[in-house]
Parts: C-alpha cells; structure tokens; sequence
C-alpha cells in the first residue's frame, strides 16, 4: 500500500515530465510584423491614385512586410460603403491585424500636420500597444510637417514640383486645410521658408492662417496676373476640386479671378510626388526601427 509521501511524490514527478509540454502551449508567439497607413480618406475617384502611389512607394521601400490600409474619417467611410466599397477605421484595421497575428505594427500617419486628426491617431496605436494577448508593439510615424527639417525638406519639395510652364512675375498658390488646433503654426513655418526661396510662393488654408485673404494681400501688392492653384494636402479630393478650383462664386479660383487674376488649377495631391512620399516613408522607417 501507497504511503502519502510516495503519491504526492508520483504526482510531483508527472508535474515535472508535463511541464514542458505546458511550456509549448504557452510560450511566445513568434514576432509578425506590418505597416498600417492611415490617411483621412477621399470620396473622389481619381484623388486615390494619389494614395496608390504611397501604397507602390511603401511596399518597394518595406518588402517583405505587410502593408494594410485604414481611413481615419468616418464621413468618408460611409460615404463609400454607400458605393459598396469598404475601408476599415485605424481602430477596426488594428483590430483585425491583431487577430491576424500581428505583433508588431508600425502605423503611418499620412496627414500633413500633427493636428487633431495625428492626435486621435497616436491615442489609437497606444491603445492598442501592449495589450494582453494582442500586440507586443504599436509605433507611430509622424506626419508630413513634425520636425524642423521637415519643414525645410517639405519647402524643397515643393520647390522642386513647380508647374514647368510657370513664367517670371507668376504666383504658385498652395491650398493648405489648416486647423483651429496649435500645429497650424506649421503652415506659415512653411511659407517662412518658401518665402525666402521665392516670395511668390505663396501658402494659404481654407480653416486657418495664412487665410485667402493672406494671399490676395501679396498678390495686389505684386501685381500678380497669373496664379497656379495647388493642393497642399494629400490627395486633391473635395477640398481640391471645389473649394480650390471649383465654379461656386466663393472658391479661390473664382474669387481670384474676380481680383483680376488668371488662375490655373494644378489637381494634383502631395501624395503624387516622390518628394513628399519620401518624407512620409522616412517617417514610416523610423517607427518600424522603434518596434522592438
């Protein structure tokens, strides 16, 4: 007959022999990286060739990783599911990264400037970082304009993307969004440094500073004729098409024509120039060198 010390010694020894097959079942997952890209979103067809180009430029730049796609304004969303297509929230596409057994994501912010839209972003991939049984790590990328030399690189880049038929004595006007929210400081840090390349380079946005109004100003004191109208934002989407270049009598196309002022409209998006991508993938680099 079994003494108690002999089972409790029995049972100690198969606790032993099992212990590796419970360390099997529990051990760590193996690391899967990825890139997630989020951009505000566009309803018009033809502005998301502009996103395409980033997502060609980001997966020749990253091979090897996967690289997935959200749109961070809702309105936008909907629209589209409207037209039977569907994009996932920055939220909804983590989600289902950490379902697809991600560990490591490095999120891409493709918004212009740190503003609301960057800060309900980053509150997004922290919340995701770290949680129990999902992801190890979740970076984040900055924005186009984050550092000074973003700004001073940003200025060449628009430099270097000039209409090339554009004539002495002739302005470039970039339609900016701006914001009520402090990082609106970043547009006229830009036409700070335009400005000393070309001063009829001009910056304005439709909800903050430098203003519509900002620009007429120099364009009478200069006498300026003739303007290129260019978006200053990822995609040349509504903002673009109406509110820049649009008929409505309250556009900067037709209220600069009413100044006297010829106006070409350029619809082109940031995102279409290897320029301004790179800035955006110079940021994605250095999120993914942060995931540990």
């Amino acid at each position: 007959m079994f003494k108690a010390s002999h089972v409790c010694g029995l049972v100690l020894v198969v606790f032993l022999l099992a212990l590796p097959a419970f360390a099997g079942h529990g051990g760590e997952r193996p690391a899967k990286k990825g890139i997630l890209l989020v951009a505000f979103g566009t309803t018009v067809p033809e502005a998301r060739t502009a996103l395409d180009h980033i997502d060609a430029r980001a997966k020749a730049r990253f091979p090897g990783l996967e690289v997935r796609w959200a749109y961070s304004s809702r309105i936008v969303r909907e629209k589209l599911a409207a037209q039977g297509l569907s994009f996932d929230s920055p939220a909804m596409a983590l989600a289902r990264m950490m379902d697809d057994g991600f560990t490591h994501v490095a999120v891409q912010s493709l918004q212009t400037i740190p503003g609301e839209e960057f800060h309900g972003l980053q509150k997004t991939a922290q919340a995701f970082s770290g949680l129990p049984k999902g992801m190890d790590a979740v970076t984040l990328g900055l924005p186009l304009l984050a550092e000074p030399e973003d700004v001073e690189a940003c200025a060449r880049a628009v430099m270097a993307s000039l209409p090339a038929e554009r004539k002495a004595g002739e302005a470039v006007i970039l339609m900016g969004h701006g914001t009520h929210h402090p990082a609106n400081i970043y547009y006229p840090g830009l036409q700070y440094f335009l400005g000393r390349i070309d001063p009829l380079v001009l910056v304005g946005t439709v909800e903050g500073a430098p203003s519509l109004d900002d620009v007429r100003r120099v364009l009478r004191e200069r006498k300026v004729s003739r303007a290129y109208l260019v978006p200053f934002m990822a995609v040349a989407g509504d903002h673009a098409m109406n509110d820049m270049a649009g008929d409505e009598n309250d556009s900067w196309k037709s209220v600069l024509t009413a100044d006297g002022v010829t106006c070409v409209p350029v619809l082109r998006g940031t995102a279409e120039n290897q320029a301004f991508v790179d800035i955006w993938l110079d940021h994605l680099q250095a999120a993914l060198e942060r995931l540990p």
